[in-house]
């Protein structure tokens, strides 16, 4: 229950610093105001308010209380910090999106696979190519490869929609973390295919490597960029000490 209601705290200071109620540099609502509009302790105030400082949205000052140092992520700006899909994406900065499945099959890991995704050999997979579109243009050219048994009634129809709403919402899985590694690469002739490179010879690929709570890796995704859209950002915070 307590673990709940911390968490509650932090999710409603955490939308109300991004929203803008709290602006840069304002201080947040004292220990005590904070006790009395949730009805908790101080230790879970307190709780609360170290989550938003290691998350790099506030910072503590001693005898002047709690300070909104947030940043907010520009528009056209893919986050870092948080696991989101490609039409969460767009939806966040008011872009028309949409998708297009161009190829899906079964296939077993063999060891080229298995070195590339980090599935172990013999691993049943399903191979998964789209191609996403940001204002009916293909800028991001995506290949997955995702495990059956954790969505064996997986379609082509439905990984053309949300494939994360269809996991969580459909089957109730809980995405919990991602690994990531962001490279550049000269374009292949698959890139070329599906996206118009324009005067650009390379891309900006980010692969992920995705979990969910059972701590079973489902997907290894690598999404291939057009440079020209391609931007990450972070707020990133210090750990003292480290």
């Amino acid at each position: 229950m307590a673990h709940q209601k911390y968490t509650q705290i932090y999710t409603i200071l955490k939308q109300r610093i991004e929203s803008g109620a709290y602006q840069v540099g304002q201080l947040l609502p004292s220990e005590n105001t904070l006790i009395v509009e949730f009805s908790c302790s101080r230790n879970t105030v307190r709780r609360a308010i170290s989550e938003l400082v290691r998350d790099g949205y506030v910072q503590t000052h001693q005898g002047r209380g709690v300070c909104n140092i947030f940043q907010p992520i520009e528009q056209a700006s893919y986050t870092m910090g948080t696991i989101e899909s490609f039409r969460e994406t767009a939806r966040r900065t008011g872009q028309n999106s949409g998708t297009r499945v161009i190829s899906f099959e079964r296939c077993r890991a063999d060891d080229a696979i298995a070195a590339l995704t980090g599935f172990a050999v013999g691993t049943e997979l399903f191979r998964l190519g789209r191609i996403h579109d940001l204002n009916q243009r293909p800028i991001i050219y995506n290949l997955s490869y995702l495990r059956v048994d954790c969505m064996p009634d997986l379609t082509a129809e439905i990984a053309s929609g949300s494939l994360y709403r269809y996991l969580e919402e459909e089957l109730g899985m809980v995405i919990v973390t991602s690994k990531r590694m962001i490279t550049v690469e000269r374009a292949t002739e698959q890139d070329e295919k599906w996206i118009d490179m324009g005067e650009y010879n390379c891309m900006a690929v980010l692969t992920n490597q995705v979990y969910n709570s059972q701590g079973v890796m489902f997907e290894y995704t690598q999404s291939r960029h057009h440079p020209s859209i391609f931007r990450f950002q972070d707020n990133a915070v210090r750990r003292a000490g480290e």
